[in-house]
């Protein structure tokens, strides 16, 4: 972990990864890499694009260093620290909304920080109305990934880990990278057991490079920002090399109409859309 802080941002470095001050450094960051900017503006296009029609408000947890208010208009941004320029204070495994109210919960990087994912799986399940999806870019597995989130990055990333829920209650040091591909891909069949009207619509993997071509909050841009169209267009144009060598995945979850009984999480054409290597 020591040495995956060194390649930390000197805008960051100083500061506990835990301390408000980091995230509201690394809003600056994201706002001045403009390559670092195209990633987080494809990640919200891809997250709008699952919205549902009809009524609901739309919630954003882990809002802090980002900019998705400027994308969905109405957006609740929400922290669960004080942040400046964010709506709501809350936690993640105890959301303070109605039942059955909630048109989307939206997230960058947040899932696999969440103390207990089945906490919050369970609030997800109860806050979406029926149509409400949960919508994510999280980290996910590949050899590739495994490669360079075991070696040359600050999170923890343990595929293997036995639980859901993560040891330690800090909102950014704590965390399994890997959880997201544990919950959703290695114990599908427990998440399809425990959360029956939480169909998994389709897990997308992508990005095999450009995350790691921004530079992401470390001290080096490695690539100025009139490049990320041309890499992208080189990362989907083969899409077998997109998938399994993915660093990311974009997840996304919808909450059925329980009466209608258990859905069979597959996606539209019948297929899971995963792309995994263990």
């Amino acid at each position: 972990m020591a040495r995956a802080r060194l390649l930390d941002h000197p805008a960051t470095r100083s500061f506990d990864l835990d301390d408000p001050r980091t995230t509201l450094r690394r809003r600056e960051i994201i706002r001045a890499r403009k390559f670092l900017r195209q990633v987080y503006g494809e990640w919200y296009r891809r997250l709008v694009a699952e919205l549902p029609l009809g009524e609901g408000e739309v919630v954003e947890l882990g809002s802090g260093a980002g900019f998705l208010a400027e994308v969905v208009t109405g957006a609740v941004t929400s922290e669960i620290m004080p942040v400046s320029r964010v709506r709501a204070l809350l936690d993640g495994c105890a959301l303070p909304f109605r039942d059955a109210t909630l048109r989307a919960l939206l997230m960058t990087n947040v899932l696999h920080h969440l103390r207990s994912a089945r906490s919050f799986l369970s609030e997800a399940e109860r806050a979406l109305r029926p149509g409400g999806v949960v919508a994510t870019v999280e980290p996910w597995l590949t050899p590739w990934s495994r490669f360079v989130y075991t070696r040359f990055h600050h999170e923890a990333f343990d595929p293997d880990a036995a639980s859901w829920e993560l040891p330690g209650s800090h909102p950014l040091s704590t965390a399994n990278g890997a959880l997201p591909w544990i919950v959703f891909e290695r114990d599908r069949a427990r998440f399809e057991t425990e959360f029956p009207a939480l169909r998994i619509r389709s897990i997308r993997p992508l990005m095999p490079l450009s995350y790691l071509f921004s530079g992401g909050f470390t001290a080096v841009a490695l690539l100025p920002g009139w490049s990320y169209p041309l890499w992208r267009r080189v990362e989907r144009s083969l899409p077998p090399f997109e998938r399994r060598l993915a660093m990311f995945a974009v997840i996304v979850l919808e909450r059925t109409d329980t009466r209608r009984g258990r859905c069979d999480g597959r996606v539209a054409d019948g297929h899971r859309d995963t792309g995994a290597v263990a």
